[in-house]
């Protein structure tokens, strides 16, 4: 199965009913990510990606945030690939929700 889009609607739905059903990386640079990232949001680039696959739940859902929803898709397909049951690109990415957040 191949990744899925998810709306930032959606995306916000699941962040406030259960937030420990799925992970959230964050796939934008690290001091973009240091600026701002969305809650419990794990930065993930390629010196700690091996890391987080040896020791993440591919049982739960994985969403992947970057900066505009491009990036994102890339990276989620690559999750899935990886064995995540669930794998979601935010559409929009960080923007899209700063912007639904403010």
């Amino acid at each position: 199965m191949a990744f899925s889009h998810l709306s930032i609607d959606q995306f916000a739905q699941w962040h406030q009913e259960d937030v420990d059903s799925f992970l959230l990386v964050d796939i934008r640079d690290a001091q973009s990510y240091a600026n701002g990232h969305i809650e419990n949001a794990i930065h993930i680039d390629n010196s700690n990606v091996e890391e987080f696959l040896r020791n993440s739940d591919h049982s739960k859902k994985i969403v992947v945030c970057c900066y505009h929803g491009n990036s994102s898709q890339g990276a989620a397909d690559y999750f899935n690939q990886q064995g995540f049951s669930e794998a979601f690109s935010l559409e929009g990415g960080f923007d899209a929700w700063r912007q639904a957040n403010i």
